[in-house]
C-alpha cells in the first residue's frame, strides 16, 4: 500500500477500509486507521507503550551528535514516558496550563495577534506562514514560560532545525549547523533555569523546576514543550486558514459569524490534524481489530485518518465549520492527551478572528504545498492576498 506523506489520506481510506490492521512498509509499523481501534490504543497505555513515539526518519551523523552530546539534557520527557515517569513529568504541564492560566494569557495572544496582522494589512498580500502562523505560538509560549522576547526567535528556529535533525535527510555540515541552533536552544533554556536562583516562580516555568529538576531532566522536557507549544499550533492556524480559503463560502461564512471560529478550529483539527499521528510499541502481545500483534510490534496510531472516520464523522471528508460538536483525536486521547490543547485552541481562534476581522477580502495567491511530515502537518508557504 503506497503511503504519501503530503496526503495520506487515501492510504487512511483503504487500511479503514480493509479487515484488521494494514502494514505500511514506508512507516515501518501496523497502521491503526479506525476512530474506535484509535481510542482502544491510546486508552491502554499498559499494553501500548509510548517508547519511541516520535521514532526519527534520519538518524544524525556522529560529527552532529556530538554537537549535541556537549549539551546533555536527560530522559524521560512527557510524549515518550510511560507510567510513574510520565505522570511525574506530565503534572507540572497540567498545572501549567490549566484553564486558569490559559485565560490569563488570552489578553496578550489577542494584542499580539492584531500587532501581526497590523504589521502587514496594508501590504495587500502576505506569506501567512512565515510573517504570522511562525511567530505568534512562539512567542506565546515563551511568554508562558517567562523567557527573554528577544530569545523567543532563536528558540524558535531551534525547534523547526531539532524537528529537521531527525525527520529530513541532511548532508554531514548542514545537521552540524543544525546541531548548533539546537544546543544553542538547549543552553538559552539552561539560562532561563540558572536566572531563577533560588525562587523558581509561579509560572510555567517554576511548576517544572520544582517538579522535574531534581530528576535531571528539566531541560529535556522545556525543550519538549518548547517545540510541542509552537509547532504544533503554528501547523493549526496555517491548516485551518488553508481549507476555509480554499472553500469561499466557508470564509465568507466566518467573516460574517465570527462565533463560529472556535467552530472551525474543531473542524480544522478533525479534517486535517497538525499530529498526523504517534507510534506505539507493543509491550505483550496483543489482538487489535482482529489483527494479532506479537510483544515489539510497532503501530503508527493515525489521528487524521481517524478524523475521517466514516464511522466517527458525518461526510468525513467535507470540511464544514457549522459541522455539531463532534470528538476527535487530534489533540490525542487518553494518558497522553494534549496538555495544551486549550492553549492551542485559543491562539488558533483569536488568529481566525483576527484575520476575518481585519482582512475579510483575503484570497490563496496560488498553489499550496503541504510538508511532507506526519509530525507537524502544515503548508510550507501561504500565500494570501486582499
Amino acid at each position: 500500500m503506497e503511503f504519501d506523506r503530503r496526503d495520506p489520506y487515501p492510504c487512511y481510506a483503504r487500511a479503514r477500509e480493509a479487515e484488521g490492521l494494514t502494514f505500511v512498509p514506508e512507516l515501518d509499523a501496523w497502521l491503526v486507521a479506525r476512530d474506535a481501534d484509535a481510542r482502544a490504543v491510546l486508552r491502554d497505555a499498559e499494553t501500548f507503550s509510548s517508547a519511541g513515539a516520535m521514532r526519527p526518519e534520519a538518524m544524525p551523523g556522529p560529527e552532529a551528535i556530538a554537537v549535541l552530546e556537549a549539551v546533555p539534557s536527560g530522559r524521560p520527557v512527557v510524549l515518550s514516558a510511560d507510567g510513574d515517569e510520565h505522570r511525574r513529568v506530565r503534572e507540572p504541564l497540567v498545572r501549567g496550563l490549566s484553564p486558569r492560566r490559559v485565560a490569563a494569557v488570552v489578553p496578550f495572544v489577542e494584542r499580539r495577534a492584531a500587532e501581526l496582522v497590523a504589521s502587514f494589512a496594508g501590504d495587500g498580500s502576505v506569506e501567512l506562514m512565515s510573517r504570522y502562523a511562525r511567530v505568534l505560538p512562539g512567542e506565546v509560549i515563551g511568554h508562558l514560560l517567562g523567557l527573554d522576547p528577544a530569545d523567543v526567535p532563536a528558540l524558535v528556529r531551534g525547534g523547526y532545525r531539532a524537528e529537521a535533525l531527525v525527520f529530513t535527510p541532511m548532508e554531514p555540515d548542514e545537521q552540524v549547523a543544525a546541531a548548533h541552533e539546537v544546543a544553542g536552544m538547549k543552553r538559552l533554556l539552561e539560562v532561563l533555569v540558572r536566572s531563577r536562583g533560588g525562587d523558581p516562580g509561579n509560572d510555567l516555568t517554576g511548576e517544572m523546576i520544582r517538579a522535574i529538576e531534581p530528576y535531571g531532566t528539566l531541560i529535556s522536557n522545556l525543550q519538549n514543550l518548547l517545540l510541542a507549544g509552537h509547532l504544533t499550533t503554528t501547523a493549526l492556524i496555517g491548516t485551518a486558514v488553508l481549507h476555509l480559503l480554499r472553500d469561499r463560502e466557508q470564509w465568507e461564512l466566518l467573516c460574517e459569524r465570527p462565533e463560529l471560529a472556535a467552530a472551525a478550529v474543531e473542524e480544522a483539527a478533525r479534517h486535517d490534524a497538525p499530529v498526523q499521528g504517534f507510534r506505539r510499541v507493543a509491550t505483550r502481545p496483543v489482538t487489535v481489530a482482529g489483527t494479532d500483534l506479537p510483544a515489539g510490534a510497532q503501530v503508527f496510531v493515525a489521528f487524521g485518518a481517524a478524523g475521517r472516520d466514516p464511522d466517527a464523522h458525518d461526510r468525513p471528508d467535507a470540511f464544514d465549520i457549522t459541522r455539531p460538536p463532534a470528538r476527535h483525536l487530534a489533540f490525542g486521547h487518553g494518558a497522553h492527551a494534549c496538555p495544551g490543547a486549550q492553549l492551542a485552541r485559543e491562539q488558533v481562534r483569536i488568529s481566525l478572528v483576527t484575520l476575518a476581522g481585519e482582512l475579510p477580502g483575503l484570497r490563496l495567491a496560488g498553489p499550496v504545498e503541504t510538508q511532507p511530515n506526519l509530525i507537524h502537518r502544515s503548508p510550507e508557504e501561504l500565500l494570501l492576498t486582499w
